[in-house]
């Protein structure tokens, strides 16, 4: 039971506040609400507690229309759930209120819910139609009112209060009546009279606001139209017509067309055209007008030299009531017509004109007339092509061709000049006149050559009056101006030859007329090997021109020089002092002597020789004619030296004949012959030979180039002085020597001296081993020599085989002593030195080498010395140095 009682009591509870209540609940709600937008809180305002209201299914009930709200089954709240439009629900009723039945179940109950929707300015003033069509008469007087429909707002109270307004117009304005009784007035007032030929249609916006926040507003176009009344008369666009029309004009030629407008429409519009005045009066039969088009035509023919203008008046009435009319004139004007051509006359010619005449030279006068009158008779005159010639206007009808620009004979010799009238007609007449202008030549022009240089090659020994070239200048003159004549021009060239200078018309010469250019004599290309001159050409003008061209002659080498061998260094007979300059071999009888043992490569002698030619020509190469086969001696092929092909042995007998070939590179090749005859001898004959031929003459020199008479001297005062001074000198010397010098043990084997050969430019060194040398210094008393020999031989092996260099290239002669037969075994000693004070020339003796013999003179009293005092050792224990001053 007591469950049962509680909610019976709340059920009394709530018909007792329902009935104090009055028995429903309203609502308010503004229209065009939102979808879910929370109307009131209907479950709690029905005193239902929370949940309540989805179990006992509060609901609203349908009564025949959409009622546009719902109950949210949840929260039991009253919400919107599609659009609310008030207008669409009660129109212009206000207030606009909705009853609705809200029922709940367990117990059942309904309930009468009222929702009342407010307006919201949603809705603008709205026009009938949007566009509204006036007409009205042009001449409705000011003041005048038309009723307008005004527009209607759907929404109520001040969201439907309306004003207007009209866009602004000069012309008309807006009268409003307003009525409590009635409904307002729109009219539209007149305020200035129209004009419809000014403006035919007015174009006006009329604007109807409402009173909402904000405004909305509807707008209508108002097309005012203007009707016509015939209040103009028709108006030519031009009050006077000027024509101008030839005298040749056919009939039917249209001669003008009048136009006139007038701004009103309709049968106001409408007009006709009449012709009640022509001056003078027989145009009347030459003119008719259109009444309808207004066109004027030629019906007659028309004479210039009788009537030369036309004035015609011209009428046109509209077809309005009243009929109003407009007046203009035509006024036509005869053309001459251009039937005559202009004549041009030359009246006065000077011609041939030189080519130097001065700018402004009159060449010719010129006469020019028309018959026509005005633009028909004004000619224009012009000279065609265009060239050098201008006209220039004298007085009316004369003209002079005149030079403009100066004349070039060379280029145009000749003009053909064409004088142009021209009238000033339409179409244009024309006539000409040639005019033949010679061109006079003056010798304005040098002779030009080809080219400023020319080069000729030329062989050598060439004929006398050989042809070596061919000049040719241009001269653009004509007659004697353009003939030119040739020569050589004084002092423009020449060579020197045999030590004179010769000029250049000693070896050739031009041709005057054909420019040729001859040899007067063979060219030896030995003699002159370049010859530079200047060619002259001149014209026979007045006064004569000239020109020059640079010739530069290239004499070309023929081998026509056989090899000369020449003399020796000094002037003493040697490989070119019997040698013969001839085409073919020839013989000359040279000598030269040779030590047995010589090793293989030494430099026995030099063949010199020289060609007079060049290039090929002049290059030489020597070559062994005889012995053939292999034989002890051989030739430098481009050197000429004679060297030793293999070391010489006494099986190659006392002499060597050897008949060398000088030959150059020339086509043909051209040679000279050197016969060489080499004495085998021992080496200290040969030596002695050597020194001997230096001073008496026979034989080679021993260093080429570098050898003279003073060296010999030399060489003979050294061995005076040895042997006078030797026996006194050497035995007090070695004497001294043996007393106080410690006893040394007998080396095995002696060391050999080195020759050390010291100048400004460097020094040379070689075994005493190998060779004995001759060495002469170039300087004058600058520099020294010295031969020193160390205290202990060096080491014996091949080394000291390859430290041996190659001869010097001064040398012609080197002569080596061969070995001694038999050991000379003593202890090594200091060289022997003799010393040549400057300004005269070194000459060394080396004698510390066991194995190698010294000068004969000075061996033997070495061996005599020693056995007289039989020192067991070499008493040579400090160098001896005897010395000879050289004047």
């Amino acid at each position: 039971m007591g469950v049962w009682w509680a909610p019976a009591l709340r059920v009394l509870v709530l018909q007792a506040a329902w009935a104090l209540g009055g028995g429903q609940v309203r609502y308010s709600v503004p229209e065009e609400a939102k979808a879910g937008t929370v109307v009131g809180r209907l479950a709690q305002d029905l005193g239902l507690e929370a949940g309540e209201a989805e179990a006992r299914r509060l609901r609203l009930v349908a009564q025949g229309r959409r009622a546009s709200v719902e109950v949210s089954g949840a929260s039991g709240a009253l919400v919107v759930s599609s659009r609310l439009d008030r207008e669409e629900l009660c129109g212009k009723s206000a207030p606009c209120a909705l009853r609705l039945e809200v029922l709940v179940e367990r117990p059942l109950r309904v309930f009468h819910v009222e929702l009342e929707v407010t307006d919201i300015n949603d809705n603008a003033p709205l026009f009938p139609a949007a566009r509204k069509n006036l007409s009205l008469s042009e001449n409705s007087p000011a003041g005048s009112r038309f009723p307008l429909e005004g527009a209607s707002d759907a929404d109520i109270g001040a969201n439907a209060q309306l004003s207007y307004a009209l866009s602004p117009s000069e012309h008309f304005a807006l009268d409003l009546h307003r009525s409590e009784e009635y409904r307002e007035s729109l009219f539209l007032v007149l305020a200035k009279p129209l004009d419809r030929e000014s403006v035919a249609v007015h174009r006006l916006v009329l604007t109807a606001s409402d009173g909402g926040r904000p405004p909305l507003t509807g707008t209508v176009e108002l097309v005012i139209s203007v009707l016509d009344a015939n209040d103009n008369a028709p108006q030519f666009n031009q009050s006077v017509y000027k024509v101008q029309l030839p005298e040749s004009a056919a009939e039917g030629t249209l001669v003008a067309r009048v136009n006139a407008t007038d701004p009103d429409e309709g049968s106001n519009r409408e007009m006709t055209f009449t012709s009640n005045n022509v001056f003078p009066l027989k145009g009347l039969n030459f003119f008719i007008l259109n009444p309808k088009s207004g066109e004027i035509r030629l019906t007659g023919a028309l004479d210039f030299e009788d009537v030369r203008s036309y004035e015609i008046q011209v009428e046109a009435t509209d077809k309005g009531w009243p009929p109003l009319s407009g007046h203009c004139k035509v006024v036509v004007e005869v053309l001459d017509v251009n039937d005559n051509a202009p004549e041009v006359w030359v009246t006065s010619l000077s011609v041939p004109v030189p080519e130097d005449a001065a700018v402004g030279t009159v060449v010719a006068v010129l006469s020019v007339s028309d018959r026509d009158s005005g633009a028909n008779g004004r000619v224009r005159c012009a000279v065609w092509p265009v060239s050098p010639f201008g006209l220039v206007a004298t007085f009316a009808g004369s003209y002079s061709l005149v030079l403009r620009e100066a004349l070039d004979r060379e280029r145009v010799s000749e003009y053909e000049v064409e004088v142009r009238a021209e009238d000033g007609g339409a179409p244009p007449l024309r006539a000409s006149r040639g005019v033949r202008v010679p061109v006079s030549d003056v010798n304005d022009n040098a002779p030009a050559f080809a080219q400023a240089v020319y080069t000729v090659l030329a062989r050598e020994n060439n004929a006398a009056g050989a042809e070596l070239a061919r000049l040719w200048a241009r001269d653009p003159d004509e007659a004697g101006n353009g003939r030119v004549s040739y020569s050589v021009a004084e002092g423009g060239g020449g060579a020197v030859s045999g030590g004179a200078w010769r000029s250049a018309s000693s070896y050739v010469s031009v041709d005057a007329e054909s420019g040729r250019l001859w040899a007067l004599q063979p060219l030896d290309y030995e003699e002159l090997q370049v010859l530079q001159f200047e060619v002259r050409a001149v014209d026979a003008g007045e006064p004569p021109l000239c020109g020059n061209a640079t010739v530069q002659l290239f004499v070309v080498d023929e081998n026509d020089n056989a090899p000369a061998l020449l003399p020796p260094a000094g002037g003493g007979p040697g490989p070119g002092a019997a040698g013969e300059a001839a085409s073919g071999p020839g013989s000359g009888a040279l000598w030269v002597w040779a030590a047995w043992g010589a090793p293989a490569g030494q430099v026995v002698a030099k063949i010199r020789a020289v060609d007079a030619d060049s290039g090929y020509n002049a290059w030489l190469r020597y070559e062994l004619w005889e012995p053939r086969g292999k034989g002890p001696f051989r030739v430098g092929l481009y050197s000429g030296e004679v060297s030793t092909a293999r070391a010489l042995e006494e099986a190659d007998g006392p002499r060597q004949r050897l008949v060398i070939v000088v030959r150059d590179h020339g086509e043909p090749a051209r040679s000279v012959t050197a016969t060489l005859s080499v004495s085998l001898v021992e080496g200290a004959e040969a030596a002695l030979a050597a020194a001997g031929s230096s001073s008496s003459g026979p034989g080679l020199r021993a260093a080429e180039g570098d050898a003279s008479a003073s060296a010999a001297t030399n060489v003979w005062l050294v061995v005076a002085i040895c042997a006078v001074s030797s026996l006194f000198l050497l035995a007090v010397v070695l004497y001294g020597a043996s007393r106080w010098a410690p006893r040394a043990a007998v080396l095995s084997g002696p060391g050999p001296a080195t020759l050390v050969c010291a100048s400004e430019v460097g020094s040379w060194s070689y075994s005493q081993r190998q060779s004995r040398s001759l060495c002469v210094t170039d300087g004058a008393g600058k520099s020294d020599l010295m031969v020193f020999s160390p205290n202990f031989p060096p080491p014996p092996g091949p080394a000291a085989k390859e430290t041996q260099p190659e001869p010097p290239a001064l040398l012609d002669t080197v002569s080596a002593p061969p070995p001694l037969s038999r050991p000379f075994p003593r202890r090594p000693c200091p060289p022997v030195t003799l010393v040549a004070h400057p300004p005269g020339r070194w000459w060394r003796w080396p004698c510390s080498a066991p194995d190698a013999r010294g000068w004969w003179s000075l061996g033997r009293c070495w061996r005599l010395l020693t056995g007289l005092l039989h020192l067991p050792l070499c008493p040579c224990q400090s160098p001896l140095t005897l010395g000879v001053r050289e004047e």
